[in-house]
Parts: structure tokens; sequence; C-alpha cells
């Protein structure tokens, strides 16, 4: 049977997961908790903490502010102060490769690479989303009427993606063939980059928050329904002309979060009132991880063996569910 270990935290938890064997718990009051062997508490911010983002290479947590800085915070209780816009709300940020970090406020976004340097891309309309191809350098920029391809790391024309409409959170599917955005009406908008065909996966009672990725990348599981809603892409299609997975539908709650399994096919599903199912992709067979609770999960995120699960909710609950004994 899982069990469940809280974590004492002091808010609203904006990211949860692991950086190597470490559960992290990142709260909108600004602490940073770091769970291995002992706990670490850091407040690398004056204020507030608007997003976070585990960097690639597992040395740290990346963190923005309502104080316009971006540490760098390790599990060793080191922070490190990357970049800083003064008097500017970065609530964006992206990890990329090589050490390189993207953020934006506003109509601009940035890229501070591993040594230091930085360059500014800037936008008709404010930015929604961020985040880097799976390969390369290679950074999107989701924004009002769709979307940019950047190459950060050269001055090649970037990419524009149309769609009417407000783009917000964005990703690329693990092989770097699609882009899809969620928009600030209740739907997803994606791209095949080959030829920019465009893809609207629709029917949302109320807006997608939380995108992830199956293992493989034949699924985009998501929030947003009182179902995880699993959009295919192993066709040369996408989802357009098939009929998406619903796992782990109830009644009387909306899904909130959603976290895919890094090993198996399998999601773990998160609801409004707390409770978190893992539900099986090949049957729907629910396992109970967690019984509600306070408030809405907010967070979750598995260790590389998908042994551990760490979530955060709302109303300032946390923990990591174990799988094995």
């Amino acid at each position: 049977m899982p069990t469940v270990a809280p974590v004492e935290v002091d808010g609203f938890v904006v990211r949860a997961g692991f950086l190597k064997d470490g559960a992290y718990f990142a709260t909108g009051e600004g602490e940073v908790v770091f769970s291995a062997n002992g706990e670490t508490r850091l407040r690398p911010h004056k204020t507030g903490l608007l997003a976070a983002e585990p960097a690639l290479d597992g040395k740290g947590l990346i963190t923005s502010g309502d104080d316009g800085c971006i540490y760098l915070t390790g599990m060793d209780g080191s922070s490190e102060l990357v970049a800083e816009r003064p008097r500017k709300w970065i609530d964006l940020i992206a990890a990329g490769p090589s050490g390189a970090i993207a953020f934006a406020s506003g109509r601009t976004a940035w890229v501070r690479f591993a040594d230091g340097r930085e360059k500014e891309f800037s936008h008709d309309r404010a930015v929604g989303g961020l985040a880097f191809a799976p390969k390369g350098m290679r950074l999107a920029v989701s924004r009002y009427d769709g979307a940019t391809l950047w190459w950060a790391g050269t001055e090649g024309a970037p990419v524009e993606l149309t769609w009417k409409g407000a783009h917000l959170g964005v990703c690329f599917s693990p092989d770097g063939k699609y882009l899809v955005t969620a928009m600030q009406e209740n739907a997803l908008h994606g791209w095949r980059l080959a030829d920019t065909q465009d893809m609207r996966m629709t029917g949302y009672p109320a807006k997608v928050k939380s995108m992830s990725w199956s293992v493989k990348g034949k699924y985009l599981a998501t929030s947003g329904a009182n179902a995880a809603i699993l959009w295919p892409f192993s066709g040369k299609t996408g989802p357009m002309g098939q009929t998406p997975l619903q796992l782990g539908t109830r009644g009387d709650n909306l899904v909130s979060a959603v976290a895919c399994h890094p090993v198996e096919d399998v999601c773990a599903v998160g609801y409004q009132d707390g409770m978190i199912l893992m539900c099986r992709f090949a049957d729907n067979a629910e396992v109970l991880l967690r019984r509600p609770g306070t408030g809405p999960v907010s967070a979750m995120g598995w260790d590389a063996e998908g042994v551990r699960l760490a979530f955060g909710t709302e109303s300032g609950e946390a923990g990591i569910v174990s799988l094995q004994d």
C-alpha cells in the first residue's frame, strides 16, 4: 500500500518534485524546502516566490519572484543570484540545456547562458509561457495570437506560429515534433512543427493549468476536466481525429494537476479536493495515493525511478507518497 509522509510548508505549493534523490517544495510565500536526509529550509527571495523549475542537471532549483530576482538554490543550502530585473515581476522561467535559463516579464523574454551572457527577445504582446526544445537551444515563447520559436544560441530568424487568442502555458513534445499551448479559453492548441499544421483540442469545462507528457511521448496528459484527459500523439497527425483517454473520472471534482510516471504508462491525477489517484493507461485501473485534503492539488512530481511522488496543494499541504513499503 502507498504511504504518505507529510512535509510542513508555509503556503501555496508552486512546484514540487525531486532533484536526484531528494524532494523539493517551493511555496508562494518564498520558502524552498529540500527533504532528503533531514530537511533544509531556505528563503532566497526577499518577498514571494512566483515560479520554480528544477535545473536539467539536477544540481538545483531555479526560482523567480516579485523581487525581480532569479536564484539557483542547491540542496546543500547554497543560493546563487543568477539574474535580476529590478522592479519587475518574473513569473515565467524555463530550464534549458548547458545551464541556460529563460525568464520573462511583460513583453520581453531573456535567456541567460551558463557563462553569464544574456540575450533579449522582444515581442509585440505579453509573454504567456516559455519552454526549451528537448534538444538544442531553441526557445518557444507563447503570446497573444500564437507562439514564436527562437534560436537562442544563434542569430537565426524566428518562426512565427499563429492562432487567434491568448496562449499561456507551452511545451514541446519529447521528440520535438509538436508544440502545444494552453489557452486562456478552455482549450489547447498545437502545431506540428514540420509543416506548422494546426491542432485544436477543445471540450474542457475549465482552463488547462497542468500538462505532462507520458514516458515515451505518446500521450499528453492534461487537467481541466473531471478526468485526466490524455491526447494521443503517436500518429502522423497527432491527436486530430483520435479520441483522448479519460483517466480517473470523478463526477464531483475537477482534475487540478497531472504527472505522468517516468517509467510506466500510468499517471498521477490530483483533484480540487486534494485527492490523488494513480491511473493506468491500458485499463484505467486506479490506486488511491492520497485521500482528500483541504485544498486543490497544485503540484506533483515523480522521482527518476517512479517510486516516490512529491505533492503540494494550494492550502499549504505537502508530502511524499512512497509506492514501496
